[in-house]
C-alpha cells in the first residue's frame, strides 16, 4: 500500500469519526516534503490510517495519502479547506496540483488540503478480473433479458471481490468515505472544516453533512450529483437540460452552419428517426478496439451525442457526420465510443466504487419505471441509465441508500453548475439547505474551479473566506 506508515488516527479519534462524538484530543499528522515531479512549491504530504471497515475500528487499516499547501498569509489564516474529489476514483492530490494556481487567492487565508480517497487505493491494486466486463451493456427488452444481464454482472462482481486483496470491495460507499474525511478533520486538529466538492464528490459531501453537520464551516459544491434524492431524479434533470437547451442549440447551429453534415435538413428529426430505426434494426459495426457489435437506439442515445461542441465546434461537426453516415448503414463514427463504453461500464472496476451508493436498479419494476420516465422526459435521449444497468447485479446490500438529507444544523452552501451540463444536479442539492445559493455558469463544461473559470472561482473564494453568498439568480457568463 503506497505511503504506508504508522497509524496516525487511533483510539478516541477513530471512535469520534465512527459515532459522530468529538474526539477529546485530535491526533497530529507528520508532514514531509512531497515526493515526485511537478510538485507545487511548498506542498507537504502525510499519511493517515483509517479502519478498512468502520464498524470494526480496531480491525485492519487502510492508508490514505494527504497533501496540503499551507496558507501563504499565516497571520490571517482562517483554517483548512478540504477538497472532495469526484470520479469516483479521482485522486484529490492530483486535483489540487492541477488547480493550485487558480486557488492562489483562496490559499492566502487557508491551508489547501487534499487526500486520495479509499477507492483510489483500491484502484491502484485492482486484480485483472475487476477490469473484465461481465457483459456488453444493452437495454433489456423484457424481464428475461434483464435477469440475464443482472446475473452476468453479479458473477463479474463476485469474481472481482474474491480476487481483491485489499478487502475494500465491500467498503467503498460514501458513508465510509465520509468517516474517513472526519478522521482527516480530527487529525488536522480543526474544530470545523470548509469543503470544496466536485462532481461525484457530492455524494460523500452529502454523507458527511448527514453524519457530521456540526463539523462543516462552509461547503462549496461544483457540478455535484445529489444522491440524496435518488439517481433516477438526477438523470431526469439531466435529460430535461439536454432536451430543452443543449440539443436545440445543436440543431439551430446546424441549420445555420453549411459545414454541418445535416445542414438543410431537420437535424433533430434525422436523429430521432435514426435512433428509432436502430431500435428496430441495430446497425452492425466493427470497432478497431472492441471488435464486432451492434448499435441499438439505446447505444446511440446513451453514448452518441456530446454536449460540449468543442473547439471550433469540432465535436458537433463530427457528431453530425457520424449521424449522416449511420443513417446510411455506416455506424463507424459511433462504434469505438459506444461499444467501448458499453464494455467499460460493465466492469467491476468502473462500478464497485459507487454501487454501494444506491446507483443500481433495485428490481425489474424499477428498471421499467426508469426507462418509461426517461423516454417521456426526453424522446431524443431518454434511456435506461448505463451506470444503473451496470449496478443491477450488485451482490451486496446497499450501504448508503438514497434518502432525504436533514438540513438542521447545516450552514448555507454555495453551488456552481453549468447550464449545459450540471446546474440541475447542483441546484437540487443546494435547495435542500436553507439560505443556500447556486450560481449558473452559462455554457458547457463540468467542474469550474478545476477548469480555471474565473467568475465561479471568485464567488467560491468570497464565500469560503467571508461566508458571503452571492444573490440568488447570479449568473456567470461563459469564459
Amino acid at each position: 500500500m503506497p505511503g504506508k506508515t504508522r497509524a496516525l488516527v487511533v483510539g478516541m479519534a477513530l471512535a469520534a469519526a465512527l459515532t459522530g462524538t468529538p474526539a477529546a484530543v485530535a491526533q497530529g499528522l507528520t508532514w514531509r516534503a512531497c515526493p515526485g515531479e511537478n510538485v507545487p512549491r511548498g506542498m507537504e504530504c502525510a499519511t493517515i490510517e483509517v479502519p478498512l471497515d468502520w464498524t470494526k475500528p480496531d480491525g485492519p487499516k487502510v492508508a490514505l495519502d494527504l497533501a496540503r499547501l499551507p496558507a501563504t498569509e499565516p497571520a490571517h489564516r482562517i483554517g483548512s479547506v478540504l477538497g472532495i474529489p469526484g470520479g469516483p476514483g479521482a485522486k484529490g492530490i492530483d486535483e489540487l496540483k492541477r488547480a493550485v494556481s487558480d486557488l492562489a487567492e483562496l490559499g492566502r487565508r487557508f491551508d489547501l488540503v487534499a487526500y486520495n480517497p479509499r477507492n483510489t487505493v483500491w484502484r491502484d491494486h485492482l486484480p485483472a478480473s475487476c477490469n473484465q466486463p461481465g457483459t456488453s451493456l444493452y437495454e433489456p427488452k423484457n424481464r428475461k433479458q434483464y435477469e440475464a444481464l443482472s446475473a452476468a454482472m453479479a458473477k463479474a462482481f463476485r469474481t472481482c471481490q474474491n480476487d481483491d486483496k485489499t478487502g475494500l470491495f465491500a467498503h467503498m460507499d460514501s458513508l465510509s468515505v465520509a468517516r474517513d474525511m472526519e478522521a482527516v478533520r480530527a487529525a488536522l486538529g480543526e474544530e470545523r472544516l470548509s469543503f470544496m466538492a466536485n462532481s461525484y464528490g457530492g455524494v460523500p459531501a452529502a454523507a458527511y453533512a448527514r453524519l457530521f453537520p456540526q463539523r462543516i464551516r462552509a461547503m462549496y459544491l461544483d457540478g455535484t450529483i445529489n444522491q440524496t434524492t435518488g439517481w433516477l431524479g438526477q438523470q431526469l434533470l439531466s435529460l430535461r437540460q439536454i432536451e430543452r437547451l443543449v440539443f436545440p442549440t445543436f440543431t439551430n447551429w446546424c441549420a445555420t452552419t453549411p459545414a454541418c453534415a445535416l445542414h438543410g435538413e431537420d437535424a433533430g428529426a434525422v436523429w430521432l428517426k435514426l435512433t428509432r430505426d436502430a431500435d428496430r434494426k441495430p446497425i452492425p459495426v466493427t470497432s478497431s478496439q472492441f471488435g464486432k457489435g451492434e448499435l441499438t437506439g439505446w447505444h446511440l442515445r446513451s453514448f452518441g451525442f456530446v454536449r460540449d461542441p468543442g473547439p471550433g465546434n469540432s465535436r458537433w461537426l463530427a457528431f453530425a457526420d457520424a449521424v449522416d453516415k449511420a443513417r446510411r448503414g455506416d455506424g463507424s463514427g459511433f462504434a469505438d465510443f459506444a461499444l467501448g463504453n458499453a464494455r467499460v461500464w460493465a466492469t467491476p472496476a468502473a462500478l464497485a466504487m459507487s454501487c454501494g451508493d444506491d446507483r443500481g436498479f433495485a428490481s425489474y419494476a424499477r428498471f421499467q419505471e426508469a426507462r418509461i420516465r426517461a423516454r417521456a422526459v426526453s424522446p431524443n435521449f431518454g434511456a435506461a441509465s448505463f451506470d444503473a444497468l451496470g449496478c443491477a447485479g450488485w451482490p451486496l446490500p446497499v450501504a448508503n441508500p438514497s434518502r432525504p438529507l436533514p438540513a438542521r444544523g447545516l450552514p448555507p452552501f454555495l453551488g456552481v453548475g453549468t447550464t449545459w451540463v450540471d446546474y440541475g444536479w447542483t441546484e437540487s442539492f443546494t435547495k435542500l439547505i436553507p439560505g443556500s445559493v447556486t450560481v449558473a455558469y452559462d455554457g458547457p463544461g463540468h467542474v469550474m474551479y478545476l477548469s480555471g473559470k474565473k467568475c465561479p472561482i471568485r464567488h467560491a473564494t468570497t464565500y469560503l473566506v467571508d461566508l458571503k453568498l452571492p444573490p440568488p439568480g447570479t449568473v456567470c457568463p461563459a469564459e
